[in-house]
């Protein structure tokens, strides 16, 4: 992808000399409180000068009082949230998702962590890219409803984007030194989730508690879900596409249930590079921090005196059809993946309602692909647009009143 650089002596990033400005986008989430945990190891190397949040306000105090940020975003308009803000934070406190990108842009930045879930992310990284500083991408939404548009800028704004997904950082780290001209295919590994040997036929008694039990991984509810449906790695398959500019027939996905290794890159020789590790977030979070360089820290470590059983399969489609659908939508192009992504968000908010079973969230997704919702149009508001189609599209066919 553009953005992404090859070179690694081209890199911008100040060194361990000088400590680098970091903004959190999502501070009080998954990827946000593992981050800060970075930046507790690294306070020689890490300034934290934004933090945002949605409405955990509580936590958002806790960090800023621990962290002193030069300022506080608190997603939420309402007065409530305000009210709980009032005399908490010695800094500059902004109210509203518009104002996200203020974070976005703080003076004199060198890293936004874009750690927001969802399509909310879209617009304030796009912000953080027009600056030129580095993204540390967490939020994989923002390349599946406008990858290419993304690709674009960074190329424009020479923004260096640097994944924090485990797999794609996988990826990213096996293709340092090497040329695109030489690769393959990308093999991102999936776990299978809870149920990668659970009936097919028992699907439609599954239970919400049952779908946020990941078996090896500790992250928010969404994801988990979207893991469990994984239409979580078809979401990566579209941000692989974008991220490493390679098609969709160059991708594959293949089920590791160990998560040991993270994913892999086969080349023309016929030799393959895996990124291997324990399945713990902070090791990808500080690599996208620290690159170029890598800095030492205490992180879990396979223990390769013991017994390693690494196995993999062929995903069953029946089995997960979320991942197909990605597929499907990578395929028809334009806006497709924004319909599938905007859907799908809607269905795991129904499901995590109880609202809709669990096989009702990829019916819903496919329905609403299906629904003749696309646009070529090459414009980020025209993506934006199409998201909210596609969310409007999901409640009708679900029979919940738009508001």
């Amino acid at each position: 992808m553009s953005g992404i650089p090859r070179d690694d002596s081209k890199s911008k990033m100040k060194l361990s000399d000088d400590r680098i400005r970091v903004a959190i986008l999502g501070s009080t989430g998954s990827i946000g409180t593992q981050t800060l945990e970075i930046a507790r190891l690294f306070p020689d190397r890490i300034q934290v000068v934004a933090l945002t949040a949605g409405k955990n306000v509580d936590l958002l105090a806790q960090q800023a009082k621990e962290f002193n940020p030069e300022c506080v975003v608190i997603g939420s308009h309402e007065a409530e949230a305000r009210a709980i803000a009032k005399g908490r934070f010695n800094c500059p406190v902004f109210f509203g998702e518009d104002e996200l990108s203020r974070a976005a842009t703080w003076d004199r930045t060198d890293v936004v962590v874009t750690a927001l879930v969802g399509s909310i992310g879209l617009l304030s990284t796009v912000a953080a890219i027009k600056t030129g500083c580095r993204i540390a991408l967490a939020n994989k939404e923002t390349l599946v409803i406008a990858g290419d548009l993304i690709a674009d800028l960074a190329k424009e704004h020479q923004a260096e984007i640097i994944p924090v997904d485990s797999e794609h950082s996988a990826i990213y780290q096996c293709l340092m030194g090497e040329s695109l001209a030489d690769v393959s295919r990308l093999i991102l590994t999936a776990s299978g989730g809870p149920f990668r040997e659970r009936p097919i036929q028992s699907f439609s008694s599954i239970s919400t508690k049952e779908a946020l039990s990941h078996p090896n991984w500790a992250m928010g509810p969404k994801i988990t879900i979207d893991s469990a449906t994984m239409i979580n790695k078809g979401l990566e398959v579209i941000e692989a596409r974008w991220l490493f500019n390679l098609p969709a027939d160059k991708i594959e996905v293949v089920i590791h249930p160990q998560s040991i290794i993270h994913s892999m890159v086969e080349f023309v020789d016929g030799s393959t590079k895996a990124q291997m590790g324990p399945p713990d977030m902070k090791v990808p979070i500080q690599f996208a921090l620290s690159t170029p360089g890598r800095w030492p820290s205490h992180h879990p470590v396979v223990s390769w005196k013991e017994s390693q059983n690494l196995t993999f399969t062929k995903p069953d489609l029946n089995r997960y059809p979320g991942l197909s659908l990605a597929f499907e939508a990578l395929k028809e192009g334009g806006s497709m993946p924004a319909v599938l992504n905007a859907s799908n968000e809607v269905a795991v908010d129904l499901f995590l309602q109880n609202k809709i079973g669990y096989l009702g969230i990829t019916d819903l997704v496919r329905a609403v692909m299906q629904s003749g919702i696309n646009s070529a149009e090459y414009s980020i508001e025209a993506r934006l647009e199409v998201d909210r189609r596609a969310r409007r599209c999901a409640e009708e066919l679900a029979g919940i009143t738009s508001h």
